[in-house]
């Protein structure tokens, strides 16, 4: 880049060149507007707009760090989900879009006004807090082992003005002993020699919240061994997982005991979550009209 005055849109294009990847000119205009304060839809509408020698440099400093991988979250300290601003830093997963699926498809279940919910694993907060918007008549908990993931979920929940009640706890060695009507997890599912974790983002989070043992179960393992316990009879359990770990995590769903088991799919259509019901809840049907040919049911 040169030290010439150049206008948002110059900026943009050659940031958006030198960045590359799946979305360069989406990731040069979310760092041109932490740089300048504006909005996206204002680079469009004024291209011609001349940023100050000052903001220049803040945004040619953030375009470098893109450049050597460093996530867009990571470099705007906020990532969006479930449409709530989520802050992040490098102790917690960054909330990815799809694990919307599985808050859509809690808030769907069968579950009572009042319902008691607990999100394990619980990061940035995203999900808990995602079920705090839409059920304020929920009580939620959420935990994770990591007290910096805690403080980072507890000033999200403050941020939105959100009730979520949080414990620093390993799965659920340190929560209080009560029954959940649901427990939903994104836990650590991604196998200790996975060539993706070499790659992308996530070389930058967190390995403890990433790596799962030699084929990535070894948490969904522990969550299921102890899940049931912790459940209302006909309460639900619901953990994301990897694409293709689906029918290995229904078998472990099915030898925990769990009811209606079935695999769902992301917004890309690849298996993403697994979710089961304790004690034969009868009300429920996995997917209402669907073609019973694509039912993902137990194996």
């Amino acid at each position: 880049m040169t030290d010439a005055p150049e206008t948002c849109e110059a900026l943009i294009r050659e940031a958006a060149r030198s960045i590359g990847g799946e979305s360069p000119r989406l990731d040069a205009e979310l760092l041109l507007g932490h740089a300048t304060g504006l909005t996206r839809t204002s680079f469009r509408a004024w291209p011609e707009r001349q940023p100050t020698p000052w903001v220049v440099a803040q945004f040619r400093s953030l375009v470098e760090r893109r450049i050597k991988g460093e996530p867009v979250a990571h470099l705007l300290g906020e990532q969006e989900f479930w449409s709530l601003p989520l802050k992040v830093n490098p102790s917690t997963l960054i909330p990815r879009p799809d694990t919307e699926c599985l808050v859509e498809a809690a808030l769907a279940l069968p579950l009572p006004t009042q319902a008691t919910v607990l999100d394990l694993g619980t990061g940035t907060g995203a999900i808990a807090l995602a079920l705090a918007s839409e059920r304020p008549d929920w009580t939620i908990h959420a935990c994770d082992a990591e007290a910096q993931a805690v403080a980072l979920a507890g000033a999200n929940a403050a941020a939105l003005g959100l009730s979520v009640k949080l414990f620093q706890s390993d799965w659920f060695s340190r929560l209080p002993p009560q029954s959940y009507h649901l427990i939903v997890s994104n836990p650590p599912y991604v196998a200790e020699s996975d060539e993706h974790l070499g790659r992308g983002d996530v070389r930058f989070e967190p390995a403890s919240a990433l790596i799962s043992g030699p084929d990535g179960l070894n948490d969904i393992r522990q969550i299921l061994g102890e899940a049931p316990a912790r459940l209302e009879p006909g309460g639900w359990l619901l953990v994301e997982h990897g694409y293709n770990q689906g029918q290995a995590v229904r078998t472990l769903f099915t030898e925990a005991g769990f009811d209606y088991v079935e695999t769902r799919q992301d917004y890309g259509q690849r298996d993403r979550f697994t979710l089961g019901c304790r004690n034969a809840c009868l009300n429920f049907c996995p997917n209402p009209g669907a073609d019973e040919s694509n039912n993902q049911g137990a194996a």
